[in-house]
């Protein structure tokens, strides 16, 4: 075997495909389902305004790439080129976006102003009490129930083998790459990638790279059908009322997250599960953003176990310490749009040693180095 991935959301799901069709064996191996953990409570936002800028250059393949989705995996996962709408409702927030808005554009982003009178003629209904927005045309939405299992099928068409619900219960490096013990059975491989989410830290920690992660879920809901107007994704800036988001899909119903506190996990289960006892302010955070929500029936509420790295950004690229083992997890709940350029990345990486896409503040060893120097300056 070339490659073990372990972890099989879409980050693991992804490298997987993209491994696959450079040739390489491949065996992902996942502890539930395939898509079951951190993306499938993913709310499902393919957007680039407002990321940490370095990661503009990742956004952007991985943003190629999912307009390339249906063809590429043979199944409709939709992904909709819908636009991603922010509100501002205060001074901070319009400082924020123009802000963002000038530095973005030499990282290959070009964010449309729009003033109040442009919002109300463009999109009736939604934020009648705004003061300004900013309107990327092409990011949208994909449906995060749908991209894991397409990716993994696709990949396995090529040849990878998927192997769910599989324990691992011991990794050891070997002379010739790594062992894998699971509840399945033993795998050897040349390369191992990492993509285990919130779980991958204990396997990085294994390897001599710590990484400070805590496991939390977020607060998502969607509401009973209404007739379809609302075309774009919308979020805000400035984290105003909440930072909530929402986006109507094409049957009707209003998804929604944001505007709540995230809910510890348990690492030891990965059970999320959305606090009810929430769900009223996070209702009202979102009426500013869309006043007929008020009227709106909630019909579900759930969650997810994703894993939230202490400086926010994740950890991805290959180890510091252990040739031939290469990591993609803590995605601090901003992964989904960035899924398939990760994956692409990964193996790109893993294939051939190098990406033109800039990894360092991602990098493996970051904490490690901060562990090191802090013990230095106590002796």
């Amino acid at each position: 075997m070339d490659v073990i991935v372990l972890g099989g959301g879409l980050m693991g799901s992804a490298a997987t495909y993209f491994l696959s069709r450079r040739g390489l064996r491949v065996t992902l191996i996942e502890r539930n389902r395939v898509g079951s953990g951190a993306t499938v409570a993913s709310f499902g936002n393919i957007r680039r305004s407002g990321r940490y800028l370095p990661q503009l250059p990742l956004a952007n393949r991985s943003l190629e790439l999912w307009a390339k989705a249906a063809e590429m995996l043979g199944r409709d996962v939709e992904f909709r080129a819908t636009g991603h709408l922010r509100l501002v409702f205060s001074k901070k927030g319009l400082a924020d976006m123009r802000s963002f808005a000038q530095d973005a554009r030499p990282w290959g982003l070009d964010l449309d102003e729009l003033t109040p009178a442009e919002i109300r003629a463009r999109f009736p209904g939604l934020g009648p009490t705004a003061i300004g927005a900013s309107y990327s045309p092409k990011d949208g939405s994909g449906n995060p129930r749908l991209i894991a299992p397409a990716f993994a099928d696709a990949a396995r068409r090529l040849g990878a083998d998927i192997i769910e619900e599989a324990n691992v219960s011991a990794i050891r490096k070997t002379s010739s790459g790594f062992e894998v013990d699971t509840s399945k059975g033993s795998y050897g491989t040349q390369y191992l990638l990492n993509a285990a989410g919130v779980w991958g830290a204990a396997i990085a920690k294994q390897f001599g790279e710590p990484v400070p992660i805590t496991a939390r879920g977020p607060q998502m809901g969607v509401t009973e059908p209404l007739p379809h107007r609302i075309i774009p994704v919308v979020g805000v800036w400035g984290h105003d009322h909440g930072g909530g988001y929402l986006r109507q899909v094409e049957r009707g119903n209003i998804v929604f997250g944001g505007g709540a506190e995230r809910t510890d996990v348990s690492i030891d289960t990965g059970h999320a599960f959305a606090d009810p006892a929430r769900l009223p302010g996070q209702l009202r955070s979102l009426l500013p953003i869309l006043p007929a929500l008020a009227n709106v029936s909630v019909i579900r509420t759930w969650s997810g176990c994703e894993g939230y790295v202490e400086d926010g950004l994740p950890v991805m690229g290959a180890s510091s310490t252990m040739p031939g083992l290469f990591h993609a997890f803590g995605f601090s709940g901003h992964g989904f749009q960035l899924g398939p350029g990760v994956g692409d990345v990964m193996a790109e990486i893993i294939h051939t040693g190098r990406s033109d896409v800039p990894l360092h503040d991602f990098r493996p060893g970051r904490f490690r180095a901060v562990k090191q120097t802090l013990t230095e300056s106590a002796d």
